[in-house]
């Protein structure tokens, strides 16, 4: 008796769609559009010469986005540090300051491996700077709600002079 070849066998060797020993294709699967037609070489060549820029320009808007997870971050501790003065929620909010400050000062070099004489990345870097002061912010608004911003004529009442007596008091002594 011949072996009865089995019903899910598969033969790697014959990879023809007709091959009756190759495993039934998938409900929903089709072959024509499974392959892509063939480009023509000059579409080729172009697409080649510009994938560089294309993919240095996708990373400059990658790093300029992140700062975006870095708010969300900071706007959460600083929320879960409370509303009153303490060292911990000061200290985050400073730090909320500090680090945007200084992303902004060193965003050149962040930008700097993807420059070259064809990718401009001035508007990632703006993006960049532009949300981290969007943090900076936030920072500055939660240090206003702890009170520590001077923001009222009364927290500038000790550097004002004192005003000259409009009246004098001698007591009961006559003045002639």
């Amino acid at each position: 008796m011949a072996a009865k070849a089995r019903k899910w066998a598969l033969d790697f060797g014959d990879t023809g769609p007709s091959s009756s020993r190759s495993a039934p294709e998938p409900l929903g699967y089709n072959r024509q559009h499974a392959i892509e037609p063939a480009e023509d070489s000059s579409a080729v060549g172009k697409k080649d010469k510009n994938a560089p820029d294309m993919f240095k320009l996708t990373k400059a808007w990658e790093v300029a986005g992140s700062p975006l997870k870095q708010i969300g971050m900071m706007a959460f501790m600083m929320w879960m540090s409370g509303s009153t003065v303490q060292i911990f929620s000061i200290m985050m909010t400073f730090t909320g300051i500090w680090q945007p400050m200084q992303a902004i000062r060193g965003s050149a070099q962040i930008f700097l491996p993807f420059k070259d004489a064809r990718t401009d990345v001035l508007l990632p870097r703006l993006a960049f700077c532009g949300l981290q002061l969007l943090g900076m912010g936030i920072a500055l608004w939660k240090l206003n709600s702890l009170g520590l911003l001077p923001t009222s004529a009364s927290d500038w009442t000790s550097s004002l002079a004192v005003p000259p007596n409009a009246e004098f008091s001698g007591g009961g002594f006559p003045l002639s």
